[in-house]
């Protein structure tokens, strides 16, 4: 881990050094010369498939946006482990506020790939009714947040929540996930001190990729890491090696269990690394040669080679999941692009309970200017709002021109 750390550009000249808890070597063994907590069999495969199954989505996914069929993508390539291993250390009730690369926690919790697939073509089966842009993804039921790509004010939202549920006395933690890019954000600075003195059971779960898109951790501070940040602050932190999902699950449910005893904030920095582009909008290797990018273990196939070794899983059942998920997923992907998009007058809905009079006449004059330029319109976005409907053409006719009585 040490390599590692120091392959990544941490020092110990003038600070001192936060070690990382390791589990597994580089290959998937046994890490060798300490005392290491089981990891049952049952999770061990749920988060061995919900990793695989992220990598195979991720993939396909990317190379569909590479094909035009929707206009954005992220993958969580070298993070797998650092998603998924987290999201198992939560409970089901937790409140998750992701930054944008956590759709294993989504995977891991249930989230389907019709529902991914929704989302990304924004149909009006997708809960955002095709107001966010793609990978914005959220849900309710599964009590994570629906992401904004503005950096670090999901970090804000935690402490908020987690404030919340200390008041309400619950079991339940908020957790809050983030690069090392968003903790130099200004929200990331208070939202630390903010937990840190109410004293609020949230988990900061940092994945320190090593890029904030192209800026290089040697560029973004000087200190050890993000830990030092909680340190500041007065809170516990702990350093793991994200490519390692049983390193990343006991370490998450141990700072879970600590920040509901003590009610506290707790600290876990990750350090992974991102094995793709930082988006469909990035090309990585204008920044780093793509022996860099190739160099980093696979945290799939790391953790995938361990439930092997134990003997609850095998070669035949490895290809068995990927060509029931890859067409699971070709199956979501032409399902989703074959549903009509949600109809324009939701753009104005669900600010509030009731659509309020400007926001009515702000509708009104947004429809009656596509009645009359009806190519401003998006491809295959319905004009038919509520109240237009049951009109004859005399009446829309008369409503175009202005005549909204």
């Amino acid at each position: 881990m040490l390599a590692h750390a120091c392959k990544h550009g941490y020092t110990t000249l003038q600070y001192v050094l936060v070690y990382g808890c390791r589990m597994l070597d580089a290959d998937g063994n046994d890490q060798g010369g300490t005392e290491q907590p089981d990891m049952s069999r049952d999770i061990a495969l749920r988060v061995y498939e919900a990793m695989a199954k992220t990598q195979i989505m991720d993939d396909i996914c990317y190379q569909s946006q590479r094909q035009g069929r929707f206009s954005f993508y992220l993958t969580s390539a070298g993070e797998e482990a650092a998603t998924v291993g987290s999201a198992a250390a939560l409970a089901s009730t937790d409140e998750v506020f992701a930054q944008y690369r956590e759709q294993g926690v989504l995977m891991y919790r249930g989230f389907s790939f019709q529902k991914f697939a929704d989302q990304l073509y924004g149909n009006m089966f997708e809960s955002g009714k095709g107001r966010q842009m793609p990978i914005h993804y959220g849900s309710s039921d599964l009590h994570f947040q629906t992401i904004s790509s503005p950096l670090a004010t999901q970090m804000l939202h935690a402490c908020g929540a987690a404030y919340a549920l200390k008041m309400e006395q619950s079991t339940s933690i908020s957790a809050c996930y983030f690069g090392e890019g968003a903790a130099s954000e200004g929200d990331a600075a208070a939202a630390l001190n903010f937990a840190a003195v109410l004293g609020v059971p949230c988990l900061f779960i940092c994945r320190n990729n090593g890029y904030a898109i192209s800026t290089p951790i040697h560029e973004q501070y000087k200190g050890d890491g993000v830990c030092a940040r909680a340190f500041a602050n007065g809170m516990i932190a702990i350093r793991v090696d994200g490519g390692d999902a049983r390193a990343v699950y006991h370490a998450c449910s141990y700072a879970r269990e600590k920040a509901i005893e003590g009610c506290q904030p707790i600290l876990v920095e990750c350090l992974s690394y991102r094995s793709g582009h930082h988006s469909t909008s990035d090309d990585s290797s204008r920044y780093r040669s793509n022996f860099e990018a190739l160099s980093y273990p696979c945290p799939v196939r790391r953790f995938g080679h361990w439930i092997q070794s134990k003997g609850w899983w095998s070669d035949e059942e490895e290809e068995a999941l990927r060509k029931h998920t890859r067409k699971q997923i070709s199956q979501a992907l032409s399902e989703a692009a074959s549903q009509p998009k949600p109809d324009l007058s939701n753009l104005f809905t669900d600010v509030y309970a009731q659509v309020t009079p400007n926001l009515q006449e702000q509708m009104a004059e947004t429809l009656q200017f596509v009645a009359k330029h009806p190519g401003m319109v998006p491809p295959g976005v319905p004009i038919n709002p509520p109240f237009l409907r049951g009109m004859d053409d005399s009446q829309l006719v008369n409503w175009s021109n202005g005549d909204q009585d």
